[in-house]
Order: C-alpha cells, then structure tokens, then sequence
C-alpha cells in the first residue's frame, strides 16, 4: 500500500484536520500543496479531483475522495491505530452531531467572521467589519455553548480520547483563538480552555501548527 496523500495546503482548516486524523492514527502521508487563492487558479487536474475547487481532496491506493468528513471517517476505517468514533451508538452519534453543527454554524462565523475580520484584514492593510464580527460573536458564543452542553465526562468531548468531533473542532478554535474576542469567549468556560489545552498538546497538532500560531 502506498501513503496516501492529502491535496490541499498548510494553511487550511479543513486540510488540518484531515491531516491530524492521519496524525492521531500515526499513518505517513504525502501533503500536495495547493492553493484555492492562486492567481491562475486551480489546475484542470485538481478540479478533476475537486470539481467544486474546495480543498482538501485526497487519495490512497488509487481511490480518490473529497469533501473532509469522508476523508476523515475513510482515514479512521481503512487504517489500523487507535479508533476515532466512539463505539456506543448515541456517542458515536453525538460526534456526528458535533461535527455538523462545527461545519455548519461555526466555522463561518469563529474563521472568516471573527479572525479574518480581526486578525488577517489588518495584516493586510484593511480595516475589520466591526458589525460583521460583533454578530458572528453571537454566532460563535451559541456554537461553543451548545458544543458544551453535548460534552460527556472525560479529557475530551467525549471521552478520555479524541475523536473525529475534536479533531473537527481543534483547527477552527486554534484560529478562534488568536482573534482578542474570541480568546476572551474560550476563557469564559473552564471545560472548553481545559479541552483546548489538552488538545493542543497532542503531537499532531504541533506537527500541523498553522503559522500564527507558532
């Protein structure tokens, strides 16, 4: 069997946690950059991958996938190492439900929303959408309350072990974060900066460090 290889880029969300699923079951893989915001745009040959131009792709012994909740539940089923779903069936769904309402409600408003209005906007000389971040901190705190009242007992959403729902969440707060606003939300609730800190010491999450973070 050959690595598989992740079509995507070092900056991306969504490639991260393809990539830290591939980190948490401790499988060697190639990661083929590509850029959505290339001048010339996407090739032919990823659009071929990709028809949609979204990253990341992926593929593994000739079989290709897209979208990242495929490729992360394939990564947890076709390879050995510690398993990333729960075993009973409500938890095992209760990760699902997570991840839905991350794609969803949260990604949006804790990424675009808030850190590229506060954090990359300025970088780039342009001025934050007050108005914009304002509401989709209303967005992120219904996110991260509703996200808290589904949590079991445990180091992680739920349980004593990542799965697929933290490894969903961990590179969208990582940038979350980073924004003052929604660093002042995440200090508000002990079970999330205790989730956080636990989660971002786990070696994949070094190994895919987004660089603000470092």
């Amino acid at each position: 069997m050959t690595d598989p290889i992740v079509y995507g880029a070092d900056y991306s969300v969504y490639t991260r946690i393809v990539r830290l699923a591939l980190e948490e079951k401790r499988i060697p893989y190639q990661l083929e950059d590509v850029d959505v915001f290339a001048e010339d745009g996407l090739s032919p040959e990823y659009l071929s991958r990709q028809p949609f131009g979204k990253i990341p792709a992926f593929e593994h012994d000739g079989f290709q996938l897209f979208e990242t909740g495929a490729i992360t539940r394939y990564v947890d089923e076709a390879f050995e190492g510690p398993s990333l779903m729960p075993e009973s069936l409500e938890l095992w769904s209760r990760a699902n439900q997570i991840i839905s309402i991350l794609d969803s409600y949260a990604y949006r408003s804790l990424v675009w929303d808030v850190f590229v209005e506060r954090v990359r906007v300025p970088e780039k000389g342009g001025t934050p959408d007050e108005d914009k971040i304002a509401a989709a901190l209303v967005q992120a705190e219904t996110c991260l309350n509703t996200i808290e009242s589904l949590m079991h007992e445990g180091s992680y959403f739920l349980g004593n072990f990542p799965t697929l729902a933290d490894i969903h969440a961990a590179p969208m707060i990582a940038l979350f974060r980073l924004a003052p606003e929604g660093n002042e939300l995440l200090l508000r609730s002990v079970r999330w900066i205790e989730w956080w800190n636990r989660m971002n010491d786990r070696p994949g999450m070094e190994i895919t460090r987004f660089t603000p973070e470092k």
